[in-house]
């Protein structure tokens, strides 16, 4: 651990981000049913076995013709054709479409032989036949009353998906058209990036569950439910450990409780009281790589690697203990190797330029993530600060869309000036992720 003058040496947002993800690799697979894949990272070329659509078939509804039988068809001077046939989805097609007749057909039908074109229902007299009481399925010849043009309406066999295609690639990750296209190949299970299991322990003597009686000198844990919400947000599992008391037997038994995870996390325990053990029981168990980052809030920031019962390397992340201190901590740092596990590329939180509207003072050369409401008005964004900066202000985070920078090199920004925001959450301003 580098130190100087007996102080911690702060490394940088990016040198601590590099430590840390230097530190994790992409997890092995596993097959799941489609929906349960969401979110997770496709780990297998797929490739079509079949046509998509297997037939030419329908993309309106309307009659199936030989576009030679409806050709110079106008309002005045109509073609007349005779319908031999009804034809729905899922249906196939029983008569060949020949000179001076017509198949009635439904959107997603297969085309009948012969027949090259489809006419739309509002460009023929059926609606008129429709008014005089006459059903559909009594119809026995129509007028086509424009003549549409060659091809019309249809959708060919493969237009979609090529048999022998390469349709989905490793690496993508599987959103809700994926999963579509999936099942439109007819896969109902799917090999993809298995998601980490992530450990989570709260430390403190102080703390109690919700919904214990609270007594004095008591707070209600909310890190292990706001960090573990975190993970799940991000697409890893959460393992919640639970408390571990201000001594070392209490936090080894919560530590090898949490040893069989992909990663540990813990919260409070890292800075420079008498009772933050949790980088002391790191020092002792396991390596200890660094405890202090050049950002606020979330300085006092730890992490190693804890030696696992099979004799793996668990990594580490000691987050701050105060409440908004542990969730700005987790975006910067722990999210981003959720995903790296997880087999993602965009490790980088969406960021916009936004016009402050309140000063953010920067005392301590320190990168500060000032948390902030973004809206999108007259063309710009513009960021609001929550209010108090605090870090145990929970409520400042509650009431923000994005983290606002102020740079480690800059004292002050004013208001109305341009801010580097991270988002925090896309939909807040109507827009997609």
């Amino acid at each position: 651990m580098n130190m100087n003058d007996g102080m911690p040496y702060m490394l940088s947002v990016e040198e601590a981000q590099e430590r840390i993800l230097a530190m994790f690799q992409t997890l092995d697979s596993e097959r799941k049913p489609l929906l349960d894949a969401l979110g997770q990272v496709l780990a297998e070329d797929v490739v079509s076995t079949l046509d998509i659509p297997p037939l030419t078939n329908s993309s309106m509804d309307g009659y199936a013709v030989r576009h030679e039988g409806i050709d110079g068809a106008t309002h005045d001077f109509p073609m007349e054709l005779r319908v031999i046939g009804y034809l729905a989805a899922g249906q196939l097609p029983q008569q060949e479409v020949l000179d001076g007749t017509a198949v009635r057909i439904m959107t997603g039908a297969p085309i009948p032989p012969g027949a090259d074109t489809v006419v739309p229902f509002e460009e023929t007299d059926e609606y008129e036949m429709k008014a005089l009481g006459i059903s559909p399925l009594e119809i026995t010849s129509i007028k086509v009353m424009k003549d549409v043009s060659m091809g019309a309406n249809l959708r060919p066999a493969g237009q979609d998906i090529q048999k022998g295609q390469m349709v989905l690639k490793k690496g993508m990750l599987l959103r809700p058209s994926e999963m579509g296209v999936l099942a439109s190949l007819g896969r109902d299970t799917v090999e993809v990036i298995r998601r980490p299991v992530v450990a989570v322990i709260a430390t403190g003597d102080e703390l109690i569950e919700p919904g214990e009686p609270v007594s004095a000198g008591k707070i209600y844990n909310s890190n292990s439910y706001s960090v573990a919400a975190a993970v799940l947000r991000y697409g890893g599992i959460p393992r919640v450990i639970g408390i571990a008391g201000d001594n070392l037997d209490s936090m080894n038994s919560k530590l090898d409780e949490g040893l069989t995870a992909d990663m540990l996390l813990t919260s409070a325990g890292v800075s420079r009281g008498d009772y933050d053990i949790v980088k002391d029981v790191l020092a002792s168990r396991g390596e200890i790589d660094f405890w202090s980052v050049r950002m606020r809030p979330a300085k006092p920031l730890a992490f190693g690697v804890f030696p696992s019962p099979d004799g793996k390397k668990v990594p580490h992340i000691g987050l701050p203990g105060n409440p908004v201190s542990a969730l700005v901590a987790f975006e910067e740092m722990v999210r981003p190797a959720i995903l790296k596990m997880l087999g993602r590329f965009d490790l980088e939180k969406p960021t916009v330029r936004a016009v402050l509207e309140d000063d953010i003072v920067n005392g301590d050369e320190r990168r500060v993530y000032a948390r902030a409401i973004i809206t999108h008005r007259d063309g710009r964004y513009r960021a609001h600060l929550t209010g108090d900066q605090g870090s145990g202000i929970l409520t400042s985070m509650a009431l923000a869309n994005g983290l606002a920078i102020c740079p480690e090199d800059v004292q002050v920004m004013k208001a109305g000036e341009e801010v580097d925001v991270q988002m925090l959450d896309w939909p807040a301003l109507g827009l997609n992720p």
